[in-house]
């Protein structure tokens, strides 16, 4: 669609050369020789921009430009002045008209200034777009969840993203601890600064302290230039330290050292360096083990600590099960570009019963797969992994237990099940449990679990074997 200029000029000749030349490259172009009848000429009329001289009898350029940006504070405004009243153009320009071009001026000139600032109209309006775009989907509301958990998650993450406190935010993989860190920065003062995420636990040490706090030239091998680190380029932003467990001794000394600081000091370098940023830290592991058993620093606990958000696991929400589900299988097929395919009854209560140790990440994958292979209107059960219907429940092996077995003997029998499936791959079987090693360490000297001779025996003499 071709940009609509309006052209202002008490000069009859200009406009009817702007009026001939402007319809030549493809614009809409309507003149007027009179700034009050221009004036309203705009507010009866949509224009992209508006093009005036400075100068002219009944109402000057700089009056009209008042006139317009009360009415449209966002429509491009280009000034022709005459090289004597440049002065007057820079007045312009502090009322915000966006160029100026001085009389007499080679069409050349002309048509790059009025490109210009429509391409630059153009880039602003994009970002505002984007801007409410993202403002929309990290809202809080988009967050999705009836669960009075999620509810509160919900109303006191809202509540700390206005301040630039520390926060922890803990939960099982796939729970979304991102979406809602994200959620926090676009939702805090910081917004229009940057929002930088890192994984601690997918990058060795020696890496890691680079990419956070940045090297200087020539203090290791390869570090041919300085590296400000994602430290000072989340300046006045928000840094993301996912996976904050798997930080090594070496580099908690020295987040610690940021925090209190709130400076950075790259490798190689004696002299911190200012990093203004908002903290927010995520984790899937049991911190308070790892403090007590010396693998990650006491203090720094305290100091990430400061509010803490625990994101509860799919399963503990089934509520949520079948709102997620249907928001997923709209997006998917949306993607797939086919009519939405809604859950049988039967599908849904199979989705209900399953653990999700992979949560809402799971959930989308699960949904996202059956979406692309089902060729039928519904998506039924055996649209879905065989591995949804197969979930494993806790089933008698003596006549002797009681029909109503105690929490510990599920838990017993469940992590045993688990370990025997995963060959006894502790890291495998933690994952799928949802607690991170230390803890299912702890179950087994709990329980004295023993690969070779089976599971222990209750006190009533009754097998846990699934």
């Amino acid at each position: 669609m071709a940009h609509r200029i309006l052209v202002v000029d008490d000069e009859a000749s200009m406009c009817e050369f702007m009026k001939i030349m402007l319809a030549k490259e493809g614009y809409e172009v309507d003149t007027e020789q009179d700034g009050r009848r221009a004036a309203r000429m705009f507010t009866d009329k949509s224009y992209d921009m508006v093009i005036a001289d400075l100068m002219m009898p009944e109402m000057s350029g700089l009056e009209l430009l008042d006139k317009i940006k009360a009415h449209s504070p966002e429509t491009p405004f280009l000034v022709m002045t005459a090289f004597a009243s440049v002065d007057t153009a820079i007045e312009a320009l502090k009322k915000g008209a966006s160029d100026y071009v001085t009389k007499p001026f080679k069409i050349d000139e002309i048509k790059l200034a009025i490109q210009k600032t429509l391409e630059t109209s153009e880039l602003r309006h994009e970002n505002r777009a984007l801007k409410a775009r993202l403002s929309e989907t990290f809202s809080f509301d988009h967050i999705m969840g009836t669960d009075p958990r999620m509810e509160d998650i919900k109303r006191m993450a809202a509540q700390v993203a206005a301040t630039d406190t520390t926060v922890m935010i803990r939960g099982e993989s796939g729970t979304g601890k991102d979406l809602l860190a994200s959620a926090i920065h676009q939702n805090s003062p910081r917004r229009e600064r940057p929002y930088i995420t890192v994984n601690c636990g997918a990058l060795p040490e020696t890496l890691l302290e680079s990419e956070l706090f940045g090297h200087v030239k020539g203090s290791f091998t390869g570090a041919i230039r300085d590296h400000e680190g994602l430290f000072r380029a989340a300046d006045g932003g928000t840094l993301f330290l996912d996976e904050i467990a798997e930080t090594t001794p070496a580099i908690q000394v020295k987040l610690l050292r940021v925090l209190e600081d709130k400076k950075v000091t790259p490798i190689g370098s004696t002299s911190g360096r200012p990093a203004d940023v908002r903290l927010i830290a995520a984790t899937n592991a049991d911190l308070e083990a790892a403090v007590q058993s010396g693998r990650f620093r006491a203090d720094l606990y305290y100091r990430l600590n400061v509010i803490q958000i625990v994101v509860p696991p799919l399963r503990e929400r089934a509520e949520d099960i079948e709102l997620l589900g249907s928001h997923f299988i709209e997006r998917s097929c949306e993607r797939a570009g086919c009519p939405v395919k809604p859950l049988t009854s039967a599908a849904q209560d199979l989705l209900k019963r399953y653990r999700w140790p992979g949560n809402v990440r799971e959930l989308q994958n699960v949904i996202e797969r059956a979406v692309v292979l089902s060729k039928k209107p519904t998506l039924d059960v055996e649209d879905f992994p065989e591995k949804l219907s197969l979930e494993p429940t806790v089933t008698p092996a003596s006549d002797d237990l009681p029909s109503t077995p105690t929490l510990e003997s599920i838990e017993k029998a469940y992590i045993y099940w688990v370990l025997n499936q995963t060959d006894w791959q502790k890291a495998k079987a933690a994952q799928i449990l949802g607690i991170d090693n230390s803890t299912l360490y702890r179950k087994i000297s709990k329980y004295k679990f023993d690969q070779r001779s089976g599971p222990p025996q209750d006190r009533s003499g009754e097998s846990n074997q699934p």
